[in-house]
Parts: C-alpha cells; sequence; structure tokens
C-alpha cells in the first residue's frame, strides 16, 4: 500500500514516517441532507444520524444509536470501516470528536467529545442561518488553543450532503468549480445538487462579505475548520486535512479570507490526504480545486482499493459507489507511511462484515 503525490512534494508526509497522530472527526449536519436524493450517506431518512453512528463505530467498533451502521441504499457501508480497520492495524494516539452541529451526542464513553454550543445548520436552499463568524472564531481559538503530545493531527468529517454545501462555497467565493466537486453517489445527482445550489445562490448577492456568503449557503464544518486551520498556525501545528472536495473547500474558504484581509499562511506543515477514490474520479477534480488557492498545499492519494476483495458491497468502492468520509483518505496514507498492506486492511475491513 502506498500513496500518489496529487500536489507538493513527497517530503511532507515521507518526514511523518512512523510518527504519531492524534486523528479527529469533525461530525456535523446540515438539514441540505433532507433533500430527498440529494446524497446516499447513511440510511435513508436517518442520514442525520450518520456522523453520530460514524463516531461510535470509529471509536468503539460498535452502533449504540441504530442497529446497523451507516450504508447507501445499495448496501455500500461507511467509509467508517475503513479508518477503524487502520486504527486497528496500527492505533491513533487518540481519537477525539469534534460536535459541530449534532442533533444527538455519539453513546461513547472516554472518548473526548469537544462541544463548542453549534447546532445544526439549515437546508442552502432555504438559508442556512449560520452564525458565520461566531463559528469561524471558534475554530480559531480551538486551533490556537489545542493541545497534543503527538506529531501531527489528522483532520477528518462526516457530515451528509457535504460536498453540495462544499460546492455551494466554492461557487459563492467565486471559485472555478464546474464539474470539479464529488458526491456520494457514483452517478452524481447533479440536477437535484444543481437545482439546490442555484436556489442557494439566489439567497445572496456576490458582492457580500465572506461571512454573510458562509453564513446563508455553507455548514458548520467547513467554517470552523477553516477557523482551526488559521488558529493551528499560532503553534505550528502539522495538520492532515483528511478527505476530499469537502476539504479543499475548507482550504479556499481559509484562501478568500486571507484574500480579503491582504493576509498570508506558512502551509509549509499543512496537506490534504484523499483516496484513489476522489483522485480518479471522472465526475470531480480536487486537483483543479486545490490549483485555485494563493498559497502551495501538499496533497496526496492513497492507492488502495478493494481489487483483492471478493465482498459484493466493498466492491462497489471501486465502482464509485462510495469514495471518501471519515477520514479514509487520511487514515489510509496514514496507513501507508506506517508499513500497513492492502491485504492486512482489506481482510481487516472484511472482517467487519462477517
Amino acid at each position: 500500500m502506498n500513496f500518489e503525490t496529487i500536489l507538493g512534494k513527497v517530503d511532507f508526509l515521507e518526514f511523518l514516517r512512523g510518527k504519531k497522530a492524534t486523528f479527529l472527526l469533525s461530525a456535523s449536519v446540515t438539514k441540505t441532507c433532507e433533500i430527498p436524493n440529494i446524497s446516499q450517506a447513511g440510511i435513508p431518512g436517518f442520514l442525520h444520524l450518520t456522523p453520530i453512528l460514524d463516531a461510535e463505530f470509529l471509536c468503539t467498533k460498535q452502533v449504540r444509536s441504530m442497529p446497523q451502521i451507516a450504508q447507501t441504499p445499495k448496501g455500500v457501508p461507511t467509509p467508517a470501516l475503513i479508518t477503524r480497520a487502520v486504527h486497528e492495524l496500527n492505533a491513533f494516539s487518540n481519537i477525539e470528536i469534534l460536535n459541530l452541529g449534532l442533533e444527538v451526542l455519539p453513546q461513547i464513553d472516554y472518548f473526548k467529545i469537544h462541544n463548542f454550543d453549534i447546532k445544526p445548520s439549515g437546508r442552502i436552499d432555504d438559508g442556512a442561518r449560520i452564525n458565520a463568524m461566531e463559528i469561524f472564531q471558534k475554530g480559531i481559538e480551538f486551533g490556537q488553543n489545542y493541545k497534543t503530545n503527538d506529531d501531527y493531527v489528522i483532520l477528518s468529517e462526516s457530515i451528509p450532503a457535504g460536498t453540495t454545501t462544499a460546492n455551494a462555497t466554492a461557487l459563492a467565493l467565486q471559485y472555478e468549480c464546474e464539474g470539479y466537486f464529488s458526491s456520494s453517489y457514483k452517478n452524481n445527482p447533479s440536477d437535484i445538487k444543481n437545482k439546490t445550489i442555484d436556489d442557494a445562490l439566489k439567497r445572496i448577492d456576490l458582492k457580500d462579505e465572506i461571512f454573510d456568503k458562509l453564513a446563508s449557503l455553507s455548514d458548520n464544518m467547513i467554517i470552523f475548520n477553516a477557523g482551526f486551520i488559521l488558529g493551528s498556525r499560532a503553534n505550528n501545528l502539522k495538520v492532515i486535512l483528511a478527505g476530499g472536495t469537502q476539504m479543499a473547500a475548507v482550504l479556499l474558504v481559509v484562501n478568500s479570507i486571507l484574500r480579503s484581509m491582504d493576509g498570508q499562511i506558512d502551509s509549509s506543515n499543512l496537506a490534504l490526504c484523499t483516496t484513489k477514490w476522489i483522485n480518479k474520479d471522472e465526475n470531480s477534480n480536487i486537483k483543479a480545486l486545490l490549483e485555485q488557492l494563493d498559497f502551495p498545499i501538499n496533497a496526496y492519494a492513497s492507492d488502495f482499493d478493494f481489487s483483492e476483495s471478493s465482498h459484493p458491497a466493498l466492491k462497489l468502492y471501486d465502482e464509485g459507489e462510495a469514495k471518501e468520509g471519515v477520514g479514509c483518505g487520511g487514515a489510509l496514507c496514514y496507513g501507508a507511511i506506517n508499513g500497513l498492506t492492502k491485504e492486512q486492511v482489506t481482510k481487516k475491513v472484511e472482517s467487519f462484515l462477517v
């Protein structure tokens, strides 16, 4: 198991080889996920529980808030299984949950849940009604004050319909992103997503201030983590953004905020890690999104796939029915620099489905 360099140099990940990491899961809900057929990231009718179930399985290898793990209507299991598999094979030092607007808390003990008094955000086609500046400030403060004994942090997300809010965010900030954003579906439900995004964009003026735009059509995960990235520069924290086009949107927000204040960032301790399924996705283009940043960024994609599996649900990953989430791309890159093999990860994931 290895990784491919999308942008930058191999040096960042190679420097982290064998070093210790803390895994942060940003768990959040946007009510955009209630729009029929906009996302398949979880059990139909219960998408708001996906981040809770993901947090429970990641931490305990059990789900407690529902009888079964989050999976798509076609039976493709949550990427949390991949991240959990890596954790069992070469454990993260810590797993911590960031509650960025959950409807209920995960049923887990001992694991740290950071609460920020943030509520789920609204549907973007009806105005998300986010206190964007306040959430951004909370992210900055958390980043400035966050302490770890580990060498780096892996920052991940679980937020159904998050690619839709990410796409809307990037368009509102006037980035080129036609066909660049991925989907939880094999075939991106572009009609539904485009109508939702168009309706969201009609509610703003492109001349509005950045935080007014974010308040109307972004999501808590993107806004908070943009703050976290900027705040964590104060203590030079090494951060891997573990995710696909949603994490690219976090960096685009950082970029726009810096542009608005003629600011700069030392991005040498930042990287993005994603999956092969995102990197090779014909319906999105994460490299093109990242190339619009004014600062350099290291970006990598794991080469892991399920070619060695015979499990029909897992084979659907390789057909594009699921691509990223719960930091599985970052976890797989972490696994690669810690000597894990494709066979080990595949067998471990399969063991969860017996």
